[in-house]
């Protein structure tokens, strides 16, 4: 479902100068995505809590096959480019929130880490995909191509989904009485850090990925390598940045079942903040170099968040997690939203126009203090919480 998320990411410096774009302009482009698909996750995880997860699931996963369609034969503008890639992201948001609630259901607290961060890594083999087809269909016949091959992602998803969720029931989790979402997570402390740390990590992570293809092109391009082959190259080397990612989520997930949550939270974030005050500054260096601190990079930055998803699975109750996952959401997204255009902000001001900026450092910057700031709120966690949680629920 996810093989569409990276294809704008990855046609960003052709489509530049093929719809004569800002990088300010090129950024809303990616920050009206993240912004629809904030709304989207917060409307089908609170719809997920009254009708179940199973049915938003598969009713998201149709419109999603339906926009993607549409987003590949018709967006040829600037404009049409915003408004056909912002309805792909409004309805997407049922395919991601929805599938972690079923994966809560699933397993118990002593594996979920480890379940929830295969989730996590397949989506990460969808972004690569992404790069990694939309690249090559550059190459073949422009961003066109590359527009539909990978809306073939999501078409393909929605059978996948339907076969393979055809004798998994649709629960619904009565709430107790008395208990209210005020209760459950807004006076959860706990929760309330998680889902602080997770907006700060979606700044960082979303700003990071809307823009280093783009990067990467760049530190092509100073080499001397042509727009278009520059582009192709670079979402190759980003597709490698999100294996990283994958191969972060399948493995920090179960590593956060045996050490904790806290633990685990924080080194990532802290390396992710440092590889974000670093990275812009990589270019005009040997391309192997931008590649090891952006692979370092790729892994630290998505590694926390099957982390981040369990233990809000932990701290909230089953029937009011939906809402839980939807305010998450909202302000994750919605930061994830602003970054990219923030970023392209900062490139427009600290450069001279045109497709291939030279000066990336300060914009990274700010993707950095994200960072930090997620790596205080994981800090603040109790010591081993979820651990000793986990160890409670077993002995029960």
């Amino acid at each position: 479902m996810t093989s569409v998320f990276m294809t704008y990411a990855a046609t960003l410096s052709v489509l530049r100068d093929e719809w004569g774009m800002s990088a300010t302009a090129a950024g809303s482009i990616s920050t009206g995505f993240q912004l629809g698909y904030a709304v989207s996750l917060v409307f089908f995880s609170s719809l997920a809590d009254r009708v179940g997860a199973r049915r938003v699931l598969l009713g998201s996963a149709w419109l999603s096959a339906v926009f993607a369609l549409a987003w590949a034969l018709w967006a040829r503008s600037y404009l049409s480019g915003l408004v056909l890639y912002t309805l792909v992201a409004l309805s997407q948001g049922g395919t991601y929130t929805t599938a972690i609630m079923l994966f809560a259901d699933r397993y118990p607290p002593e594996r979920r880490g480890a379940a929830v961060g295969w989730l996590i890594a397949s989506s990460s083999a969808g972004y690569a995909l992404s790069l990694l087809v939309s690249g090559s269909a550059l190459a073949w016949g422009g961003y066109p191509l590359s527009f539909f091959a990978s809306a073939c992602g999501p078409i393909l998803g929605v059978v996948v989904l339907w076969l393979a969720l055809r004798a998994t029931p649709n629960v619904l989790h009565p709430r107790r009485e008395g208990a209210r979402f005020g209760t459950a997570v807004l006076r959860n402390r706990p929760a309330i850090r998680l889902i602080l740390g997770y907006t700060f990590h979606s700044w960082e992570l979303l700003g990071m990925w809307a823009w280093t293809p783009a990067f990467v092109a760049a530190v092509f391009a100073v080499s001397g390598t042509g727009s278009v082959r520059a582009a192709e190259l670079a979402s190759y080397v980003s597709a490698a940045f999100h294996v990283m990612g994958l191969v972060a989520s399948s493995s920090m997930g179960r590593l956060s079942d045996g050490l904790g949550r806290r633990i685990v939270l924080f080194g990532l974030a802290a390396t992710s903040a440092v590889c974000s005050l670093t990275f812009g500054w990589l270019i005009g260096l040997p391309v192997a170099v931008v590649f090891v601190v952006g692979a370092v990079y790729g892994f630290t930055a998505l590694g926390d968040s099957p982390v981040l998803s369990t233990a809000l699975t932990e701290e909230v109750g089953a029937a009011h997690l939906g809402a839980a996952l939807a305010l998450r959401s909202f302000l994750g997204f919605g930061a994830g939203a602003v970054a990219p255009i923030v970023f392209g902000r900062i490139l427009d001001l600290t450069n001279a126009p045109g497709p291939f900026p030279t000066t990336w450092g300060w914009a990274f910057v700010s993707l950095g203090l994200g960072g930090l700031a997620a790596a205080s709120c994981a800090w603040g966690l109790a010591p081993d919480h979820a651990k000793a949680l986990r160890a409670k629920t077993t002995a029960m």
